[in-house]
Formats: C-alpha cells, structure tokens, sequence
C-alpha cells in the first residue's frame, strides 16, 4: 500500500511517499515561501524524480492540523482534489502525532508543542515505546504551566518536538522539569511523518472519503472571535 502524504501546517513544506513502513520518496522546503506556490510544485518534482504517480497511490494523506489555518486548508485542500481526481481515501492525521511517528526510535514520552500564541502551545503527549505510539491525551490548545505541571508527575524521559519546542523547552527548563529537544533534522513537522501515522490510521479503518476530508483547527480565528465579540453570527444568515 502506497501512501503519498502532504505537510502543510508550519512555515516548511514537505511531501512524501511510504510504502508499508517504508520510506520511497520526500521533498522537504523552509524557505517561507507561500504553500499555495510551493506545494504542488514540490510534489510533482518528488513523484517525476521518484518515478511515480498518482496512479500508484492507494491513499492520500495529510496534516489537518492543528497549525497554521491557512496552512492547512492549503493542504487540505490540495489532498482533497488528489484524492477526488483519482478516487482515493484520504486520511486526515493528527499534526501532533504525525510528528511523534517521526521520532518512534526515542524510548520515553514525545511532547507534540506547537506555538499557538496567545501564550499557548498546540499540544499533546505521546508514549513511544518499541517503535510503538500511543497517544496520552487529545490535542489541546493550552498554556505552558498546564504541560509542565503533566510532565512534572511522569518519570519517563521527555523529547519536544514541533516547531514550537524551543519555546516550550525553554519554559520547562526554568520550571525544572527534565526534558531534551529533538535534533533539528527530527524536529519540525515532516511528511513522511504524516504517511507513517496514516498506514496505522488506515489499518484500523480510519480514512475516508475525499468529501468528508476536513481541516482540524482546535480553536476560531481570529476573524470568528472578533465577529463573536461584536455579538455577530459565525454563519450567514
């Protein structure tokens, strides 16, 4: 089984193909540059040089956040026309554990943080264990004092990362709660991560079809709470 999968939730961009565990092509870029430019592009390069195509995928993938909201529906939005181009499954993948499945040689507890601002992390805590994931709690939007006080009660060793792991690093460290970062090659959000945690996701059945495919944002924008604030309708009446 195929699974080519997109990464569009941070400032990097990146695609990827895996087969049954197996990593057969990526395309990585950060220059901050926009996604709706670089994407498709990326992915074109990554399946010609690969000596691919659509037509050898069996499933679509991508991160559906939490992240950037523009970054997202770009990624989203671009997995959905793959997948109704050719009518493949998708399946949409936690950005938080999609990382974690990018560091599944680490024995201990990866903690997903990405800046949320607000004096926030998008956060979640997975164990790793013998190439194994498992998740710990849901994806949140949280302050740092609440994953600090979590992490202070669990023993095993701790790994951040995300692009938001320095910032979180740093408020641990001066909290006194052990941890390290991941090295900046496993650090930021990747494709092939994505792909990794799909094949699990799809041997249980979890995909879906290009249709029901969504963006996953945790909380409003900013436009939503500034309509809310005005006591306005979030719909169109």
């Amino acid at each position: 089984m195929k699974t080519l999968a997109l990464e569009t939730s941070a400032k990097s961009v990146s695609v990827a193909v895996t087969e049954n565990g197996t990593l057969l092509a990526q395309a990585y870029q950060d220059r901050g540059l926009t996604h709706s430019v670089t994407l498709m592009p990326l992915l074109d390069g990554m399946l010609k040089t690969a000596g691919l195509t659509l037509d050898d995928m069996d499933i679509i993938a991508v991160a559906q956040g939490p992240g950037s909201f523009t970054g997202i529906r770009i990624g989203v939005s671009a997995a959905k026309g793959l997948a109704w181009a050719k009518a493949l499954p998708c399946c949409g993948v936690s950005t938080l554990e999609a990382m974690a499945y990018g560091v599944t040689d680490f024995e201990g507890i990866v903690v997903g943080a990405m800046d949320a601002r607000r004096q926030q992390v998008y956060n979640a805590l997975f164990r790793t264990e013998n190439g194994r994931v498992t998740r710990l709690c849901a994806d949140r939007a949280v302050a740092m004092e609440l994953v600090a006080e979590e992490l202070a009660a669990m023993p095993e060793p701790k790994l951040i990362v995300g692009d938001g792991a320095v910032l979180l690093y740093d408020f641990l460290q001066k909290a006194g709660i052990g941890c390290r970062l991941a090295s900046p090659l496993h650090r930021q959000q990747s494709a092939a991560g994505v792909a990794l945690a799909a094949e699990h996701l799809a041997a249980q059945g979890l995909t879906c079809s290009a249709q029901e495919l969504q963006p996953v944002y945790l909380r409003l924008s900013q436009a939503e709470r500034e309509r809310l604030a005005r006591g306005l309708s979030l719909t169109a009446e």
